[in-house]
């Protein structure tokens, strides 16, 4: 039986891979990823705070815009007094309607992950041309914003077509976290060349564990902390990248953002054993390793 293949990577087991150290002799990165996103009103699709698949009414446009009006904030706060880096995957249009994103991400020093134009819409049921012009908008948006295009990419709803690695890879992305395939980084084929893969949980997100598995924010505390606990032990046998994926919509609410508190003080109690970087951090450390040690890399120049 021949079963559909991608041909995008070649099969890696863990074990059979070689070892090495990410900066500062740690072996466990750290990726917080947030999604900052903006929706239609009353129209396209989107989460729903009680029930999946709900019609798009001003109930559920009010509860995802609390994300960027009220959320986001709180959470940067407590970002701030952790001295946490963050990464965003950003909708270019959160950046046009709220104004003040975009400056206090700079100010961080955080990093703009390219997400598509708005989560009303995916870009999987679109033509190559159209798909090409949704990602190009997309990286010029978030250039308009912070005078730099996006290098990497994490597309709405983790949704892809059978040439989206191509167009990203044409495009200028030199990584993508629509693949949750692994916890270390591969390298994947595209017509124009090698991009690489960083690891984005689909686990420990709080979007599917909340939104439509209906988790609380206690469970989700717990399932960050277990998440990072096994990594880090598993760390001292491989480098490893522990995920955790959130969306101010969600852990951005009072009750659920204490819970996430106190996962990241249960993390950061570990700060000397761990490199907390930002997923552009680790696809510049990951480029500069030499061939043969990342899986895919002897597709490289």
């Amino acid at each position: 039986m021949k079963l559909p293949e991608h041909n995008r990577y070649t099969h890696s087991a863990l074990p059979q891979r070689p070892t090495y150290e990410w900066p500062g002799g740690k072996r466990l990165a750290l990726l917080l990823s947030n999604n900052i996103e903006h929706f239609a009103f009353r129209a396209g699709i989107g989460s729903d705070s009680a029930q999946i698949g709900a019609p798009q009414n001003q109930r559920n446009y009010a509860w995802r815009d609390y994300g960027n009006r009220v959320g986001l904030w709180y959470m940067l706060d407590m970002l701030d007094e952790m001295g946490l880096p963050c990464s965003h995957n950003v909708n270019t249009a959160a950046l046009d309607a709220c104004p003040e994103i975009a400056p206090a991400l700079i100010k961080r020093g955080d990093e703009f992950v390219g997400h598509g134009r708005t989560n009303s819409e995916r870009q999987d049921s679109l033509w190559e041309d159209d798909e090409r012009r949704l990602i190009a908008e997309s990286a010029e948006g978030i250039a308009r914003h912070t005078g730099q295009r996006p290098k990497g990419w994490m597309g709405p709803w983790l949704a892809q077509t059978g040439v989206t690695l191509d167009l990203l890879k044409e495009e200028g992305f030199d990584y993508v976290m629509d693949w949750p395939a692994d916890d270390q980084p591969f390298w994947m084929r595209t017509r124009s060349g090698p991009i690489l893969s960083i690891p984005y949980s689909v686990e420990i997100n709080d979007s599917p564990a909340m939104a439509y598995r209906q988790h609380s924010g206690r469970d989700f505390a717990d399932m960050m902390i277990d998440q990072f606990d096994e990594l880090l032990r598993q760390s001292e046998k491989y480098p490893l990248v522990c995920s955790l994926v959130l969306h101010t919509f969600l852990v951005g609410q009072p009750y659920r953002l204490k819970q996430l508190r106190r996962a990241l003080t249960h993390i950061v109690d570990h700060r000397d054993r761990l490199w907390i970087a930002r997923p552009g951090d680790v696809a510049r450390y990951v480029a500069g390793l030499p061939k043969g040690v990342v899986p895919g890399s002897e597709m490289l120049p």
